[in-house]
């Protein structure tokens, strides 16, 4: 008797645990879904002093500047909620903070790339950086924009 009052106040305390860590999980997952909402669109800009490559994702397309010359891509839904839901895990205010781990872009053997977030009307930007090479806390949205989506072709 006593050890079946023991198990079943074990099984309610999780119980309970497992409720508590839920409403946490559907409140950021409420917050994060807002802030996806409010991302107007992503900017790659990758700059030297002989080539500007300036990437802008909109929910529905891709813009893409190559030294003055304009061309547009259709942009799938799905990738445009990718970009917007890792931009949203960013803490935009401190973007412009983060550091890069390299500085080739000093001396012109890196492009200079800097990742620009518009989000409910207000512009968040980040610090430069080497392209390839973002900071960290940028590594994920960085891949997202160029590297593993593949929606850039080589340039």
């Amino acid at each position: 008797m006593k050890l079946q009052t023991i198990a079943l106040l074990l099984l309610s305390l999780n119980n309970i645990n497992c409720i508590s860590q839920k409403k946490t999980e559907n409140k950021n997952s409420h917050s994060i879904l807002k802030q996806i909402n409010t991302i107007e669109k992503i900017q790659l800009k990758e700059l030297t002093r002989g080539r500007n490559r300036i990437y802008t994702f909109s929910p529905d397309a891709l813009h893409i500047n190559l030294n003055g010359a304009d061309t547009q891509q259709e942009l799938s839904p799905a990738n445009w909620e990718n970009m917007a839901r890792q931009a949203a895990l960013l803490d935009l205010s401190k973007i412009s903070t983060y550091a890069a781990p390299t500085t080739g872009r000093y001396s012109d053997s890196a492009l200079s790339s800097t990742i620009i977030i518009t989000s409910a009307g207000k512009t968040y930007e980040s610090a430069s950086f080497d392209e390839g090479i973002p900071p960290k806390e940028l590594e994920g949205l960085y891949l997202l924009l160029k590297g593993k989506s593949k929606i850039i072709k080589k340039q």
